[in-house]
């Protein structure tokens, strides 16, 4: 299947650099240090597709010793402006040879899943990221629910794309960011929780917990399908 990296991209770059955690958003991130605090132990982690460096400089947040590593290097540029004594590093499709087996305690994958496109690859890179966790060490991966695609969201529209609602896993989907300039539509890969699971178990990661959070009436937030419908699943897996 043909997928290009839409992140390569100078203009979606910038304005991906001005994004936090608004909205929909901060769903993703909101439960991240409870889960954290109850699976890992250590300092060291890994932002595996850390882009304009957003998810590195959460981790360091919360004292991490964190790596950020992405295929964009119009991403990295971004993340070095806005974290200059950050440690941002540029790596090939699939490619992670160059870091230390072993070595992190957490690896921190961020959306990045959404847009590896076949199994394979996505099979190939968790196997990376287990080689670079030591013993005991954990994943979470962080992926689109592939209810974002059909409904509509406080960040995002999806609207316009009613050939959605027929996607199956590994099939191209759209959906439009409604937090930044770019108005684009944003090409990814949808991906069922059936699945997710056949790559976990192929991978020899064991599957510790699956998280979908929704959102609260108290939230400082304008939610439209968040309360009901959980936008984004959280895989914790262990080494």
């Amino acid at each position: 299947m043909e997928f290009d990296n839409v992140y390569e991209d100078a203009h979606r770059a910038e304005a991906y650099a001005k994004l936090e955690f608004p909205g929909t958003y901060y769903l993703a991130y909101r439960d991240l240090p409870d889960i954290i605090t109850e699976y890992v132990t250590g300092n060291k982690a890994l932002d595996f597709g850390c882009g304009t460096g957003r998810s590195t400089r959460y981790l360091k947040s919360l004292r991490f010793n964190a790596i950020g590593i992405d295929i964009s290097e119009a991403m990295l540029k971004k993340a070095r402006a806005s974290d200059p004594g950050g440690d941002y590093r540029l790596v090939r499709d699939g490619d992670l040879g160059h870091l230390t087996s072993d070595h992190f305690d957490l690896a921190l994958s961020a959306f990045t899943f959404d847009n590896i496109p076949t199994a394979e690859k996505k099979l190939i890179n968790i196997g990376q990221i287990k080689r670079l966790l030591r013993p005991g060490g954990i994943m979470i991966n962080l992926v689109s629910s592939p209810e974002i695609y059909i409904h509509e969201w406080a960040s995002f529209t999806t609207k316009d794309f009613p050939k959605n609602k027929h996607a199956r896993t590994g099939d191209k989907v759209k959906i439009i960011m409604k937090d930044v300039d770019d108005k684009r539509p944003v090409e990814d890969v949808i991906w069922m929780d059936e699945a997710y699971l056949e790559l976990y178990m192929k991978s020899g990661l064991t599957l510790l917990r699956t998280h979908q959070p929704l959102a609260r009436k108290d939230e400082p937030y304008q939610w439209v399908n968040e309360l009901n419908i959980a936008p984004w699943t959280i895989y914790v897996l262990e080494k």
